[in-house]
């Protein structure tokens, strides 16, 4: 088991099986936050579930609007555990602070840096402590 620190967008504690977006996904209109359903037909991980998962992707893409679609998310109880970014995502930080302020829950939001990144894989267990530390 490895353990690494990451740069902390939103902090909290969550754990997960990876969900590994091999390019960037817009929530607005590619996330269906009744279902937790990746609902972009063009991307690769379509009809692919994001709920309760560590979800990693690159970095998110597209509209300020991704905001709300994960506020909505994790109102309904469908929005990922965790997200794991290998860039700054200013919008889907802000859904996620948003959600900790209205809803007092959110999914941890963090980047690391591209050689952690790369060693993440479908299926993996995945646990985001304080502060930002992951094991994996």
């Amino acid at each position: 088991m490895a353990t690494v620190q990451a740069h902390v967008l939103v902090d909290g504690q969550a754990s997960g099986s990876a969900l590994v977006l091999p390019e960037a996904l817009s929530l607005w209109g590619g996330l269906d936050p009744e279902t937790g359903e990746i609902i972009d037909r063009r991307h690769p991980n379509s009809g692919e579930i994001v709920t309760g998962k560590a979800l990693v992707l690159p970095i998110g893409r597209g509209s300020s609007s991704a905001s709300s679609i994960l506020l909505e998310a994790v109102r309904l109880g469908t929005a990922p555990a965790a997200i794991i970014l290998a860039e700054t995502d200013a919008i889907l930080a802000l859904g996620a602070a948003v959600a900790r302020e209205m809803y007092d829950s959110a999914p941890p939001v963090v980047v690391v840096e591209a050689d952690v990144y790369q060693q993440f894989y479908n299926g993996q267990s995945i646990a985001i402590g304080e502060n930002g530390v992951i094991s994996f």
